[in-house]
């Protein structure tokens, strides 16, 4: 492959690895949406950017974004970037892989003298760890951010509204994060979070779809008492009620083909061990290609879980966090990254997303799409996430040809 790029490659495995410390937690990744630590990611990134002669700001959802326009530059731009933020105990790579090497796709087009103008773009938030709703960076430049979300409170009380004051924003801002209409497109560049790619021995593939998923909170309430006084046919147990749930959600994911379903998130009040827990919150999160499988899975969770708490005597309630249909990628950039990789002499390997990513939401606002990268074991949102030098330089190689012809389709 061409000379150069495996430095380059390296340079941003190591610039990732820089990153990695920058967290809330010592010896573990972890670095939720405007938190300390990522007032120190703005500054290590805004000094790359300022080098490679970019304008920088941060507009008032928390978002990094770097300007490139180079003289004689066409109205139109191409957005490309990631998130910044990651999951408690993260791998490396999540989300700032696709900022850091977006840094590197704007070396490629000042050296090709390319007349179409970049913006790098830092997400703030795409996890929903904080908040516990997710892409509330991106569905800020998107421009359909609700300004009800800055309700929102954390798990100390401290409100949305409150942590963007925090981080030196003003909340009542977020409707000029919204990106205009002066956009060629979006890309995304990921590690896949799976094990599609490593499966069949790749290193990149084009995504055309992001899966439809559902994010929500069933709680049920029942009633605490003495755990040695109270006899068994006489309580009220929220927990005991949650667990026989949890496991119809795995039993209904395992009959349904290609869904995959989650409950990743309990909380138990109140929590001690010699009492019957009164109140249990259990997250589901739900996915599939098809909306109109996803919607009748959901459905029949929410009736199976009544049906467990009416039977058990106890009351239930249904809270939707998020609900996002799936999202095709625009056909004519997946395109155009496709025939990238062939130009580059990788196999064209196209494939469906499993995982939710900031190009779903910008897909509402603007043409996008998407460029994986192998995850070695297929590990994601692990310490032992990570990635292959060789696939990072190849990706480099199908951005100097997805970038070569972007500007002819543009003229």
């Amino acid at each position: 492959m061409g000379e150069g790029m495996r430095d380059r490659a390296l340079r941003v495995m190591e610039e990732c690895a820089c990153i990695a410390e920058m967290s809330e937690e010592p010896g573990r990744i972890t670095r939720l949406y405007l938190t300390p630590p990522m007032h120190s990611v703005h500054e290590y990134l805004r000094d790359r950017m300022e080098m490679l002669g970019m304008r920088v700001r941060v507009d008032a959802a928390g978002n990094l974004r770097g300007l490139w326009e180079p003289r004689g530059y066409r109205q139109q731009r191409l957005v490309i970037g990631s998130h910044l933020d990651t999951v408690p105990n993260a791998g490396a790579y999540d989300g700032v892989l696709g900022v850091v090497i977006a840094l590197e796709w704007i070396v490629l087009a000042q050296e090709m003298s390319l007349s179409i103008p970049i913006e790098v773009i830092g997400f703030s938030e795409e996890e929903g760890v904080r908040y516990g709703v997710p892409f509330l960076g991106s569905t800020a430049v998107a421009g359909c951010f609700d300004r009800r979300l800055l309700d929102l409170r954390d798990r100390d009380g401290k409100s949305l509204e409150q942590a963007i004051r925090d981080f030196g924003l003003d909340p009542g801002a977020i409707d000029q994060a919204k990106i205009d209409n002066d956009v060629i497109g979006f890309v995304e560049v990921h590690i896949e979070q799976g094990p599609e790619l490593e499966e069949g021995d790749l290193g990149v593939a084009a995504v055309t779809d992001i899966v439809g998923q559902t994010r929500g909170t069933l709680t049920f309430t029942g009633h605490a008492n003495h755990a040695g006084t109270t006899p068994m046919h006489h309580r009220r147990d929220a927990l005991a009620a949650a667990a026989e749930w949890i496991s119809i959600v795995e039993d209904i994911a395992l009959r349904t083909e290609a869904l995959v379903a989650t409950v990743g998130r309990v909380f138990i009040q109140p929590n001690a061990v010699n009492v019957i827990p009164s109140v249990v919150e259990v997250s589901l999160d739900c996915r599939h290609a098809d909306d109109s499988i996803r919607s009748l899975a959901v459905g029949e969770l929410i009736t199976r879980g009544r049906d467990i708490a009416s039977r058990r005597g106890i009351a239930t309630d249904w809270s939707v966090l998020a609900n996002h249909p799936a999202v095709p990628m625009d056909r004519q950039l997946t395109a155009l990254m496709v025939d990238a990789m062939s130009a580059a002499g990788l196999a064209a390997k196209t494939m469906t997303s499993g995982a939710g990513h900031d190009a779903m939401v910008m897909a509402r606002r603007v043409p996008a799409t998407m460029l994986f990268l192998r995850s070695p074991g297929g590990i994601s949102h692990d310490p032992c996430e990570s990635v292959l030098v060789e696939d990072i330089e190849a990706s480099l190689h199908v951005a100097r040809k997805f970038l070569e012809r972007l500007a002819s389709s543009v003229g």
